[in-house]
């Protein structure tokens, strides 16, 4: 049976102490012990991995996911060795499982925000897109957690409770049956304007008659949990890029951050209103901290670590370290073109369907070649989301900051920096998004707290200034824009679906 949920209510002073931060992600969970004071002072890690198979198939035994949890979060404590005041959760955002809301017991592996199997729901479903997206700010895609919770339920199993992976996390850790409304939000089931569940956007996906669980603010007292050793209030929960956004003081419209994950994600503040633009962006809750939301503008590159990967798995390089070795012995990617949409394209396109493309190989082609395509290859994308921000805010941006294990490659971030045309921010603090969801944990230990006080100053460890005219970047750009323009041209949108049954 899972822990009891119990009420709980600060205790004078326990704001100044540590608090345990954990970011469970895509390929592993990471944690943290962070003292207000002394900073960093407990490191924690697991791997996580996912599995990947046939049809877009991308699942992991929702037992691991707990179990990094625990193992990452134990491990952060003990390289501590100290007590700690509260606990924060991270989460995927996306990612979907069913289970039995009386025992904790997963009843279906967790389907990862990467799985591309709902594809044909989404066609069935396609006459209700722009309600959709005017309801939530979210396309119709498979990206996104409501098709698969439907998805789910048309295929695997009608018992027990379908929900993001945090509200199974968070069940387990306390006995609580919450969600917070940034991750809430990834979900295209809340309704974006009033923060709450949208009885629209669930009779759309067949999800009326579901358990819903309680949209919470990202800060505040959830329950306790004694996975960590005594009873610990469980403050801080939130989706993974939304803590990065955070945690990287990207707290007013107009700026904008980038993680380099998995995949990469840019999101723009844009205050207490959402902003449904018109170029491919979504809208969401960047937070809800004592009951007032925050929107951002969010875009999406879906490979970015994951194609470092697939070079890797290739034998081209050895791993992420080598991306700076290996491409910095070219001088420039050859003439090779690489559009790296190995699980498809996200915003702007949103065409899930479409396959990666390597072009303009020679006898001459070289690893280094293909790894500077590569990075060129990403860093485009990430313009393009740039360039959808300013027009969906009606100014550019002055600047990018980032984070993520892939700012350690010199050479795709100067990529960046060129084809962007405006300085590349690299954050000093790793780990954001566990930093972002340790800030919160504070805040939920003291709402007298602001975000100012619990973020960290901002100041990045290098900025990448571009080393290139607008003209070259231009030209650059326009052969990757090129390259996406044939890949578009040549698959055609999936056909509407018939109504499975």
């Amino acid at each position: 049976m899972p822990p009891v949920q119990h009420s709980f209510q600060p205790r004078t002073g326990s704001a100044d102490r540590p608090v345990l931060a954990i970011d469970q992600g895509t390929s592993s969970t990471k944690a943290l012990v962070i003292c207000p004071e002394r900073g960093v002072i407990g490191t924690g890690s697991a791997p996580a991995p996912p599995r990947y198979g046939s049809g877009g198939l991308v699942e992991i035994d929702p037992a691991v996911l707990l179990g990094s949890v625990l193992d990452a979060g134990r491990a952060a404590l003990a390289d501590a060795a100290e007590p700690v005041a509260a606990v924060g959760l991270a989460n995927q955002g996306e990612t979907v499982l069913a289970w039995d809301p009386a025992t904790g017991a997963p009843l279906t592996d967790a389907i990862v925000w990467q799985d591309r199997r709902a594809e044909s729901l989404c066609t069935e479903l396609a006459p209700h897109e722009q309600r959709l997206r005017q309801l939530t700010g979210l396309p119709l895609d498979p990206y996104f957690a409501a098709p698969k919770m439907a998805w789910i339920r048309r295929r695997l199993t009608r018992e027990g409770a379908v929900t993001t992976s945090d509200s199974w996390l968070i069940h387990r850790l306390t006995g609580a049956f919450v969600t917070d409304a940034a991750t809430a939000g990834r979900t295209q089931l809340l309704d974006l304007d009033r923060a709450e569940w949208s009885p629209e956007a669930l009779e759309i996906f067949g999800l009326s008659d579901e358990p819903l669980p309680g949209v919470v603010d990202t800060a505040g007292a959830v329950g306790t949990t004694t996975a960590f050793g005594g009873e610990i209030p469980l403050t801080g929960v939130i989706v993974d890029q939304q803590a990065a956004l955070l945690a990287q003081s990207v707290t007013e419209p107009g700026s904008a951050k980038c993680t380099y994950g998995t995949g990469a994600f840019l999101l723009a503040q844009t205050g207490d209103r959402p902003r449904r633009g018109t170029t491919g962006l979504v809208s969401c809750v960047a937070w809800r901290l004592g009951g007032h939301t925050s929107y951002c503008l969010d875009g999406q590159v879906y490979t970015a670590a994951s194609a470092v990967g697939w070079l890797t798995d290739l034998g081209v390089i050895s791993g992420a370290a080598e991306l700076d070795t290996v491409g910095s012995s070219v001088p420039d990617s050859g003439g090779v073109t690489f559009v790296p949409a190995l699980a498809g394209l996200a915003a702007p396109w949103w065409r899930g369907d479409l396959r990666g493309s390597i072009s303009g190989l020679g006898l001459d082609t070289g690893a280094g070649h293909l790894v500077r395509a590569l990075c060129e290859g990403i860093a485009a994308q990430v313009v393009e989301l740039a360039d959808a921000v300013a027009t969906d805010l009606g100014e550019p941006l002055r600047s990018l900051r980032v984070d993520g294990g892939l700012t350690r490659s010199a050479l795709l971030m100067q990529t960046q920096a060129d084809l962007l045309q405006r300085p590349v921010e690299v954050s000093a603090l790793p780990d954001a998004t566990a930093l972002g969801v340790g800030a919160l944990a504070r805040l939920g230990l003291d709402p007298e707290l602001t975000a100012g006080q619990v973020v960290p100053e901002w100041q990045p460890s290098a900025v990448y200034e571009p080393r290139i005219g607008p003209a070259e970047a231009a030209d650059r750009l326009g052969v990757f824009r090129a390259a996406v323009a044939t890949l578009l041209d040549r698959t055609p949108p999936p056909a509407p679906a018939t109504t499975e049954h």
